[in-house]
């Protein structure tokens, strides 16, 4: 039987009940960026720790811009951006694993991956390092497997799902690994369950389907009579699918279902009559669900529980600037000092404008909240392409997001993915503290470069801490130095934000000090 869900406030206790969105000041955000006039319902927008990319308007073809996630301000209409498709770009994702590589789809019927310079794009990116040529049609949507590396599935207007393998040597890939043929109509939606085994979609047939990655296999279905769904999304560990989309009377709704039984709603729920799409972003770390709008500035977010009455409403975020998408911030690249749980990316397309939006749990403190931060998917795979198709399912590799607790990431692994050229991140580097950096070797140490950078020219300087820092050799060519000046003036801008976040706390700590004063009255 449908449980029909209550919205109005019940008090009880949670950490997140006063959870609330702040909005980046107009110098932090992405000014000036012509974002598509797409009527595809997609976000258009994808984010990483590195890098903000955006569909946008292009004559002669399909185009992203990738700018660096500290590039706020002002963004030059020139600006460099990769546009090699020959239609209109309809969806981007980024790689989970390689911060550098992103996947694009288009109207010119192909899947293209393309690897991001680690400083950025300098000039426009025409060649791909992979073509995924199959469907028929435009594609609309494309995913990454969430836990086996270069795993993509796309699906397009033929109203097939195809998988690829993109871990083969050929530049151009005809062939998908499979085929899922299971659709009879346009596939609007796609969602992984936790370790990728299970796919669920939504179809313009008004069915939502629960299909087996690997062999295609149709394991649940809903025929929805009184929910038309256009997005679902699986919630985690909670063996439940959300769906959003309109009731019979056209209202936009949210419906929960049993993923293991899809014969009839665990409950639903009207939200108003506006006509826009409503995305769903959910946390699976504090159990938030947020409903974005599209057409509007309103951002809803509830927190999901496995029993009755499964949902429950915490606030709203209310904005007169719609918003036409939104990316989302991994939780590996959020401010965890300010304890901020969750981060949008609005596009504003009346103003141009992309506006980083932060969830934000009101604590004093500014030291690393354990509670609210539990171990989360982390941006290393689970298993290898060959692994998953032969038959292994994993989980997601956790990581915890205490600063500096990961020393691995002073010395990962090279990432080949893809036939990319070999790098090393450093993420975090400058984040440790004095005892954080700590090993065998004795106080404020660190493992020595290996020889393999000194032969690469990697010049490395320890600094009072302990801590050491990257010297690039001196540039030699024009197009260096300009990279290198775009570095420093990255570099230049994060320093100065972080020195006018410290100035607003110090102001904010010496109010409370004056308010303590003031209450206790004179000695």
């Amino acid at each position: 039987m449908t449980t029909k869900m209550t919205w109005r406030p019940q008090y009880r206790t949670s950490k997140f009940r006063h959870v609330f969105g702040k909005a980046a000041a107009k110098e932090n955000c992405y000014d000036g960026v012509p974002i598509t006039r797409s009527v595809q319902d997609n976000n258009f927008c994808a984010v990483n720790p590195h890098f903000v990319a955006v569909i946008t308007e292009c004559a002669g073809g399909g185009a992203f811009l990738v700018l660096s996630i500290r590039h706020t301000g002002k963004v030059d209409p020139h600006h460099p951006r990769v546009c090699g498709h020959k239609g209109n770009v309809l969806d981007i994702k980024w790689n989970p694993f390689n911060d550098f590589c992103i996947a694009s789809c288009s109207e010119d019927t192909t899947v293209k991956i393309w690897d991001i310079p680690k400083h950025g794009v300098m000039k426009d990116i025409t060649v791909p390092t992979k073509e995924l040529q199959g469907h028929s049609r435009r594609v609309g949507f494309i995913e990454w497997h969430p836990t086996a590396s270069n795993v993509l599935f796309s699906t397009a207007y033929d109203y097939k799902v195809m998988v690829w393998n993109l871990d083969t040597p050929e530049q151009v890939i005809k062939n998908p690994v499979k085929t899922i043929s299971e659709h009879s109509d346009l596939v609007l939606s796609m969602s992984f369950n936790t370790d990728g085994s299970r796919l669920a979609t939504s179809c313009k047939d008004k069915k939502i389907r629960i299909i087996e990655t690997r062999t295609g296999r149709l394991l649940q279905e809903a025929n929805c009579k009184s929910h038309k769904a256009s997005k679902v999304f699986f919630l985690g560990n909670l063996k439940m699918l959300l769906s959003t989309g309109n009731s019979r009377w056209n209202h936009r709704q949210i419906a929960l279902w049993d993923q293991e039984d899809l014969s009839v709603p665990l409950a639903e729920e009207d939200l108003d009559g506006s006509s826009g799409v409503l995305f769903p972003f959910y946390d699976p770390d504090t159990h938030m669900l947020y409903l974005a709008g599209k057409g509007d500035g309103n951002i809803r977010y509830y927190e999901i529980s496995s029993e009755k009455p499964y949902v429950q409403y915490l606030s709203e975020h209310r904005s007169i600037l719609p918003q036409k998408g939104m990316g989302v911030m991994p939780k590996r690249g959020l401010d965890v000092c300010s304890c901020e749980v969750f981060r949008f990316y609005r596009l504003v397309t009346i103003k141009s404008l992309i506006e980083p939006l932060s969830m934000i749990v009101p604590r004093r403190s500014e030291s690393y909240q354990e509670d609210i931060y539990p171990m989360t998917a982390g941006d290393r795979p689970a298993m290898t392409a060959g692994e998953w198709f032969t038959g292994m399912d994993k989980g997601p590799v956790l990581m915890s997001l205490k600063p500096g607790s990961r020393l691995a990431d002073l010395y990962p692994e090279k990432d080949t993915s893809l036939g990319g050229t070999p790098y090393q991140s450093r993420a975090g580097l400058l984040e440790l503290s004095p005892l954080e950096g700590q090993d065998a070797k004795g106080p404020n140490t660190l493992n020595a470069p290996s020889k393999e950078d000194q032969t690469q020219g990697t010049v490395w300087t320890t600094t009072s801490n302990g801590c050491e820092l990257m010297q690039c050799s001196p540039p030699k060519t024009e197009n260096e130095l300009r990279q290198a000046f775009f570095q420093q003036q990255n570099e230049i801008r994060r320093l100065m934000d972080l020195l006018t976040q410290r100035d607003v706390r110090i102001k904010q700590l010496e109010l409370e000090i004056n308010n303590v004063k003031n209450s206790r009255g004179p000695p």
